[in-house]
């Protein structure tokens, strides 16, 4: 009777509680049914075999009846035929049949209360295979589904990262512009400072030397007027 631990055992399995402990709840649903299988047609072997107890039990205590009944009928012909010696010994016989048919009777009892027994567990289990085989293909979307999500969910998160990385990035490259910036006005303003030494300094030769050429000229015409 190994078999009925065993199958309480079974019974009082938590299906969702396997399916949240497993990593694959696809592979997970179908190698539980096929547990579930094994185990029925353990069960349903010991069902059989605990049934047929019961018929057998059953059997012994019709035949035994049957033989009671028989002594009483052997013990009244044998009144009626004048043999009391004959008569006790089938009202002795019958007597034995009795006392019997209770070790019978109580025999006959537990083995049909251990068939109901098996016979309720069996149809239960069977009945709970055939809803998770029914289930099978609902849990297996739900996997995928769930799977799904969760690689969307890594995906959604990976680009999250990315965004930081390209917000970074993009402030570096405004930090970089701003100095490049800073460096072109720099320059400029070296390049126009020199440039207006560099012209100051030219203007100011260029003035000396329209002065002298003025007087020069001027030297000219007072000579050409004998002044």
């Amino acid at each position: 009777m190994g078999v009925l631990t065993r199958f309480k055992d079974i019974m009082a399995a938590n299906f969702n509680s396997l399916l949240d402990k497993c990593e694959d709840p696809e592979k997970m649903v179908d190698q539980y049914i096929r547990n579930l299988e094994q185990d029925f047609a353990k069960v349903k072997a010991e069902t059989a075999s605990i049934m047929a107890e019961e018929k057998n039990s059953k059997r012994k205590l019709e035949e035994n009846e049957a033989e009671i009944n028989k002594m009483a009928e052997y013990a009244k012909k044998a009144v009626a035929a004048g043999n009391d010696d004959e008569a006790r010994k089938f009202l002795s016989k019958k007597a034995e049949l009795t006392q019997k048919n209770e070790v019978l009777s109580k025999d006959c009892e537990l083995a049909s209360a251990n068939a109901a027994k098996m016979r309720q567990m069996h149809d239960k289990l069977e009945s709970d295979i055939s809803s998770l085989k029914s289930r099978r293909e609902m849990i297996k979307a739900k996997a995928k589904v769930a799977e799904t999500q969760k690689k969307m969910s890594k995906m959604g998160s990976g680009l999250e990262s990315a965004g930081s990385n390209l917000e970074a990035f993009d402030r570096m490259e405004e930090k970089v512009n701003k100095m490049f910036d800073e460096a072109d006005a720099m320059e400029e303003l070296n390049k126009t400072s020199n440039e207006d030494s560099v012209e100051e300094l030219a203007k100011k030769y260029d003035d000396g030397a329209k002065s002298s050429a003025i007087d020069d000229e001027l030297a000219a015409l007072k000579a050409e007027m004998g002044l």
